[in-house]
């Protein structure tokens, strides 16, 4: 591979992964009821408004999910992973395993984006904590989904939550049990792997 083609990579995934990242934080934060008027929820709306719109002419939403930004962010992870093939291999595969490769990358992402958030969540209880900030708001509620069923699950410790110890394990667990052995099963690349 030559370093044009490296560095035109680079950029491919990059800003493909950053947009991607956008469109599955609109799914994300319709499914845990996130603060529409928030700043930042305004920004991701108008982001992806423009590619989200002839998608919702034709995938409704059920039971409250997005469907359609789902399906977006499964197709842009397809022809992400497409382009990063054909720059490496000089072809893109089969269009059904970059379907199972897709999905298997939008669910790790998913998990990633959980786990991210709950670092920044934790550190920001430390920093800052009652923050009225509209980042540190949305993080709170995309954490607070993740955080529930451990909080009733353990003992109240006084004032100490240790509720995130748990989710981080849970989250490490399936990202190592489920998405690298479907990846490992389903011979995804490892060039495609760097997306999960």
């Amino acid at each position: 591979m030559t370093q044009l083609s490296q560095a035109l990579l680079l950029i491919i995934q990059t800003l493909g992964s950053l947009y991607l990242l956008i469109v599955l934080l609109r799914f994300i934060l319709q499914l845990v009821r996130a603060d529409f008027y928030n700043p930042l929820s305004q920004f991701i709306v108008r982001a992806t408004h423009p590619l989200l719109r002839p998608l919702r002419r034709f995938i409704p939403s059920v039971g409250g999910l997005d469907l359609s930004s789902l399906v977006l962010a499964v197709l842009l992870q397809m022809l992400l992973m497409a382009a990063i093939l054909m720059l490496a291999y000089g072809s893109t595969g089969n269009v059904l395993q970059l379907l199972i490769w897709a999905i298997i990358g939008i669910t790790g992402l998913f998990l990633n984006i959980f786990f991210w958030a709950l670092i920044i969540s934790v550190i920001l209880s430390w920093v800052a904590p009652g923050s009225h900030n509209p980042g540190a708001q949305l993080v709170s509620q995309l954490c607070e989904p993740v955080l529930a069923p451990f909080r009733r699950l353990l003992p109240n410790l006084g004032g100490l939550d240790i509720s995130p110890i748990f989710a981080f394990l849970a989250i490490k667990l399936l990202d190592m049990l489920v998405i690298n052995n479907l990846a490992v099963m389903t011979h995804m690349p490892n060039i495609l792997r760097t997306l999960i």
